[in-house]
């Protein structure tokens, strides 16, 4: 009987130990209360058996197991009474139990201990808010964002609280701009503004008024004003990128996509980057290059630079021929045309001349198109069907010696035909119209 009793004892004792002891759970993938700080232990204070418990409390409470990181946060204040992150963990349990009395004395004995310690101030501004004492969590949110300015989120439940007592003027001036008021919704952010002149929002809306009204230069302004005061402003940074990019400063409008995509990538953003910064790049590169989407007609070392710069992978994945060219040295876009030529997209004529001089027809550029096309579907399969297709065109039938190429341009997209259906191949092409079927031919070589 007596044995029985130890060793009911002894598994009792196990049983509680186990208990005492429970692993806390790893963090959920979304978290319980995304709106909590993690209450981090400062160096001077992490080396310590009761520093692990505030993280292993923390776990507790983000898997909504409330009484576990109680006893955590408990267990570490027990073991060390001015571990003042653990406090700050267990006001974080009174207020995810709606104890906001508790919770607010826990706050308020942290601040007192650790004035700057921003888990403590955002915890202590949250259970103000939800005691409905808006002018006090203001105040705690601000010395939070005094300390940390980088916290979006409370940033901007900060502008929120800021103008609350605003808020029908912001109404009126976004009213305003939905019914097409720009004036009066221009005229209704000012006075937001003026109120209060460190609201991020504010000038992004007035950015995007000013942005409709076609005041290109007060939007970007508005717009930069935004992001400097909210860094995590994408939507405003890609509003300047676009601003920029119109006004062909393209190293200013990289800079601000980059910025924007440092803080909400995108593949649509990052396709963005790469255009503009392709342009940084031709912005660099001869007058007579920049002068070719202008030019009325085009010449074919021209359309040779366009091809060379804009589908340079392409072209330096094709495989190398030898070509003999006795007319292309001392000619600006030289290089660019020994490019072309060696990878089978503009050939040499006959006699060994490219004639870099020469005009350049919907025929010439369909067939570069069709050599391009050709190139492309060596790994991209579902563009073989436009090689051998036989569209209807008009003037031109299919015996004609440019139909299969002006055919496979028409296939693929890159090219189309003009009015009644007709390819017209000796119509000259002017740098814009080389320049769209270029874009065109990238578009397809994207992966």
């Amino acid at each position: 009987m007596g044995g029985r009793r130890l060793t009911l004892a002894v598994a009792v004792t196990m049983l509680a130990a186990a208990c005492a002891t429970r692993t806390a759970p790893p963090l959920p993938t979304v978290l319980t209360y995304p709106d909590f700080i993690y209450p981090a232990v400062p160096r001077e204070l992490a080396s310590t058996r009761q520093a692990l418990r505030v993280d292993e409390g923390w776990r507790f409470l983000q898997n909504d197991d409330l009484a576990g990181a109680e006893r955590e946060f408990v267990a570490a204040l027990k073991g060390s009474p001015g571990l003042y992150p653990a406090r700050a963990g267990s006001g974080y349990v009174a207020l995810a139990r709606q104890a906001l009395t508790e919770a607010l004395a826990a706050f308020d004995a942290v601040v007192q201990a650790a004035p700057a310690y921003v888990p403590a101030l955002v915890g202590r501004g949250q259970t103000l808010l939800a005691m409905q004492r808006e002018a006090e969590a203001l105040k705690a949110l601000e010395a939070a964002l005094a300390v940390e300015p980088a916290l979006a989120d409370v940033r901007r439940r900060v502008d929120v609280l800021r103008f609350r007592g605003l808020q029908e003027v912001i109404e009126a001036a976004r009213a305003a701009a939905a019914a097409g008021r720009l004036d009066e919704a221009d005229r209704a952010y000012a006075q937001a503004l003026g109120a209060s002149p460190e609201s991020a929002f504010l000038y992004r809306e007035r950015g995007q008024t000013a942005r409709r009204r076609g005041e290109a230069s007060a939007a970007l302004s508005h717009f930069r004003r935004a992001a400097e005061l909210d860094p995590t402003d994408a939507s405003s940074l890609v509003q300047i990128g676009e601003l920029l990019e119109m006004q062909r400063d393209f190293s200013g409008a990289e800079a601000a996509y980059r910025r924007a995509f440092s803080v909400e990538p995108a593949a649509e953003l990052g396709a963005r980057i790469a255009e503009v910064a392709a342009r940084v790049r031709e912005a660099r590169l001869p007058a007579q290059f920049r002068a070719i989407e202008a030019a009325a007609r085009i010449a074919r070392g021209e359309l040779a630079a366009l091809l060379g710069v804009r589908l340079e992978e392409t072209i330096r994945e094709a495989p190398a021929q030898e070509v003999v060219m006795t007319d292309v040295g001392g000619h600006w876009a030289a290089s660019w045309i020994t490019q072309v030529a060696r990878a089978g997209v503009m050939e040499p004529f006959a006699n060994h001349t490219f004639q870099p001089d020469g005009p350049v027809t919907r025929a010439d550029l369909a067939g570069a198109v069709s050599r391009l096309v050709a190139l492309l579907a060596v790994r991209r399969p579902e563009l073989r069907p436009s090689l051998s297709a036989k569209p209807r065109i008009a003037d031109m039938p299919p015996g004609h010696l440019s139909y299969p190429a002006a055919a496979a341009a028409v296939a693929s997209g890159v090219m189309s035909l003009v009015d009644g259906d007709r390819f017209e191949t000796a119509r000259p092409v002017s740098g814009r119209e080389a320049a769209d079927v270029v874009g065109r031919v990238r578009a397809l070589a994207a992966p």
